[in-house]
């Protein structure tokens, strides 16, 4: 019986057509309620793409039966987790005597596979990638990297402002950008105060590198964007950061430096030691905390963070990143200024409230046009990390072992991309990566980030990885156990493997929101159709042949351009 990997290279000559979409920019709109219609199922699936981890059949139901805005609104009020991630992770150390950044993975694919709050675990994923630390660094523990993502969940409804000083005073983002232990400068000028935090909090954080429009285009002088900040904002701000380290019930010198360490020193807010305080003025975004003889670190940190919170770039910034890491790669300003307006305003007042910026990404008219899935210029690339959750989550695999013994999938021989791992503080692709003049996207001056990552070494290694994800599973094996940990059964897929156009419609549905090229209906057709059930076979021979057309259903499915490229 032919086996699903030989079927793999017999059938790869059917994506050699494969191309991306076409057609004109999709019209602008506005943020508008849904319409108070039962959402299609194409509606319905195109928003979970968007906001969860993949669609499932359960999803599309409950967003149709409560609406769009209904299921949104259902997602921000959904509880956190019964299980924390640094809850997993404490436990994972007590059960085997240590842990590595292997273990934060299990927990966090867990979480975003099998949770409920979706939303929730979406905008958490988009906020680290914004707000980044990462395990690649050894300075970065996993219980207290753990507790930093556990504490982006917290916040990812809450306000900025919180948020904002939530990510400032957690010590792994005291370890990752090296201000926690930082001290104020001495009388000889030998020592100045590590700018590190100072300038990546405003570069890649809040403010940006240019002065900014409310829909996110630069301000001009003479024709040439403005800078938002100088070195000397650096250094000014900089002294803010001082005599802020390590929790203790007991502070001394000794534990601002690092020692005596007390056990939850990296899952518990940095604390304030004022002798290693600055008392010189610090100015920095046109406002000066004056020199003062009275230590003051949190009226200090005060300032500075409401300073940052209420600049103007910071609704058009943090709009324009978390529609590029939910939506769309190149929003259109109109669409950036809607959502701005909400970060500035929630129609109540409130300044930086993130439900209500989320919900206004999801909502506005430019991600909710279905014509928007024929224009060139929308949508952005699957991450690696996303398109391993959605297959989890579209043909229901389960964890043998319910620990989910996902490992590091960084290597660009893999994903190229594991959780809060990225190489750099600057993410896994900058923002504003615009691809080669060679390519077409070049060309259009058309920003796509994840593209940044993708060469020939990261295209096969994604076909690669996939097929034998989709054949074998993900994951390692537990002990006592066979085979990989996290593996489907495909119960639903195969009871449609003998009806191979209601195959393609169920790929249709879960992993293109309906709107699979007609090309592509016709390869995945010919490509199920390639695949023969043996009318007098054995029952074995019969049930083999089906699994394997509900496998190169779903394994060409994930890798054609119309899915690879979410719009």
């Amino acid at each position: 019986m032919t086996n699903f990997r030989s079927l793999v290279f017999g059938l790869i000559g059917l994506l050699a057509a494969c191309g991306g979409g076409g057609g004109s920019s999709a019209p602008g709109g506005g943020t508008t309620p849904p319409v108070a219609v039962k959402p299609t199922v194409a509606e319905a699936s195109r928003l979970l793409t968007q906001a969860s981890f993949g669609p499932t059949d359960s999803t599309i139901s409950a967003v149709q039966d409560a609406g769009l805005a209904g299921w949104i609104n259902a997602q921000i009020s959904a509880p956190l987790p019964a299980v924390s991630h640094e809850q997993y992770v404490s436990e994972r150390l007590a059960e085997l005597g240590s842990v590595s950044a292997n273990n934060f993975y299990e927990s966090w694919w867990r979480q975003a596979v099998t949770e409920p709050d979706q939303l929730r675990q979406r905008t958490a994923f988009a906020l680290s990638q914004i707000f980044v630390i990462s395990l690649a660094d050894t300075a970065v523990d996993v219980r207290g990297a753990a507790s930093y993502y556990d504490m982006l969940n917290r916040n990812a409804f809450g306000n900025f402002r919180q948020l904002l000083e939530d990510v400032t005073l957690h010590p792994m983002m005291g370890r990752y950008l090296t201000f926690l232990g930082n001290q104020k400068e001495d009388v000889n000028g030998t020592r100045t105060p590590d700018e590190n935090y100072a300038r990546e909090v405003m570069q890649l954080m809040t403010v940006g590198l240019q002065e900014l429009n409310q829909d996110g285009t630069p301000k001009l002088s003479d024709g040439q964007p403005i800078a938002a900040y100088t070195p000397s904002d650096i250094a000014g701000l900089a002294k803010v950061f001082t005599g802020i380290s390590w929790y203790h019930n007991a502070p001394t010198a000794t534990t601002f430096f690092g020692g005596s360490a007390h056990s939850d020193r990296s899952v518990r807010p940095m604390i304030f030691y004022p002798v290693y305080h600055s008392t010189s003025a610090k100015t920095f975004l046109g406002t000066t905390i004056p020199a003062s003889t009275t230590v003051d670190v949190a009226g200090d940190l005060k300032i500075a963070l409401d300073q940052l919170y209420n600049h103007p770039n910071v609704g058009p910034f943090i709009s324009k990143r978390l529609i590029q890491q939910l939506v769309t790669s190149n929003p259109s300003p109109a669409y950036v200024s809607r959502v701005a307006g909400v970060f500035n305003n929630n129609g109540s007042g409130v300044r930086g409230d993130m439900a209500a910026v989320v919900r206004a990404v999801l909502t506005d008219n430019d991600a909710r046009n279905m014509a928007s899935v024929a224009a060139s210029d929308f949508g952005k690339l699957r991450e690696p990390v996303i398109r391993v959750a959605n297959w989890a989550r579209a043909f229901g695999a389960t964890s043998q072992s319910g620990k989910w013994l996902f490992t590091s999938t960084s290597a660009n021989t893999i994903l190229g991309q594991s959780p809060l791992t990225s190489p750099s503080v600057f993410n896994f692709w900058r923002p504003g990566f615009v691809p080669p003049s060679t390519t077409e996207l070049g060309q259009r001056s058309l920003t796509a980030p994840e593209f940044q990552a993708v060469d020939e070494v990261t295209t096969a290694s994604w076909i690669n990885t996939i097929q034998s994800v989709v054949d074998a599973g993900a994951g390692s094996t537990p002990t006592g156990g066979s085979g990989r940990d996290v593996r489907s059964a495909y119960a639903s897929e195969i009871a449609l493997a003998e009806t191979p156009s209601a195959l393609v419609d169920r790929m249709n549905n879960l992993l293109f929101y309906g709107q699979m090229s007609a090309a592509q209906q016709t390869r995945l057709l010919a490509a199920v159709n390639g695949v023969t059930i043996p009318a007098s076979g054995t029952q074995a021979q019969i049930d083999a042949a089906r699994l394997n057309r509900a496998k190169t259903a779903v394994f060409f499915s994930m890798i054609s351009p119309d899915y690879l490229v979410q719009r």
